[in-house]
């Protein structure tokens, strides 16, 4: 890939990542992508219209097996969009919406140990976003939820994975689901909140009120 190529300002995170995946070879994102954390940059990458697939592989060097990433083309396969960044008023209302509780573990963390994570995961945009800091808090419930950095990308990993084979992703094994079943209802778009609905990831809250009222019928109570 000649330089010129690199759509990444040059001596950036992202510039070397997409020099690094030029080869279009499997990857190691633990010792061959630069940062201890690619995902974010991975993401950035994926919104300017590249594809990148994951794979879990064993690693020569790391001697585990790793999560591994390969860019399809060089080129474009689809539309880019940008992801904007939340306003600072809108970032404020919504942990205060949510009284600062994390919403996969229930802890009321400090504001610095949140993220505000978008419910329809990024990977399956198709267009720009738009944010009003002043919107009414029942579309800040039905868009957003804080999560610790930790939980955010745990997410991407399993949305990543949706979107690649189509099955929806569980909770520490257990296989229930609010809406819909395991596999991502194919009479729906890939890029259709709708498919998301029922899943622990797009809303904890549901998908445990869901369960204790299915564990509740089981129970007779």
């Amino acid at each position: 890939m000649n330089e010129k190529d690199n759509p990444f300002k040059e001596g950036t995170k992202i510039h070397i990542m997409f020099a690094t995946l030029s080869d279009q070879q499997w990857h190691c994102g633990k010792h061959e992508l630069p940062g201890t954390q690619p995902a974010k940059a991975i993401q950035i990458i994926r919104h300017h219209g590249f594809e990148i697939e994951n794979k879990t592989i064993f690693c020569q060097t790391c001697n585990e097996k790793t999560v591994h990433r390969r860019l399809v083309s060089l080129k474009p396969t689809r539309n880019s969009f940008v992801r904007l960044q939340i306003p600072q008023k809108l970032r404020s209302r919504i942990i205060s919406y949510y009284k600062n509780i994390e919403a996969i573990t229930l802890r009321q963390l400090t504001p610095e140990k949140l993220e505000i994570d978008h419910r329809f995961p990024q990977v399956r945009w198709s267009q720009n976003e738009n944010f009003d800091p002043n919107m009414p808090e029942d579309e800040i419930h039905r868009r957003f939820q804080p999560l610790t950095r930790e939980n955010n990308l745990w997410k991407s990993r399993y949305c990543e994975k949706c979107k690649k084979t189509g099955e929806r992703g569980t909770f520490i094994g257990i296989n229930f689901f609010a809406e819909g079943g395991h596999q991502w209802d194919a009479g729906i778009p890939e890029d259709d909140e709708r498919g998301c609905y029922g899943c622990f990831w797009y809303n904890p809250d549901a998908w445990r009120e869901a369960l204790n009222n299915f564990i509740a019928r089981s129970h007779g109570n």
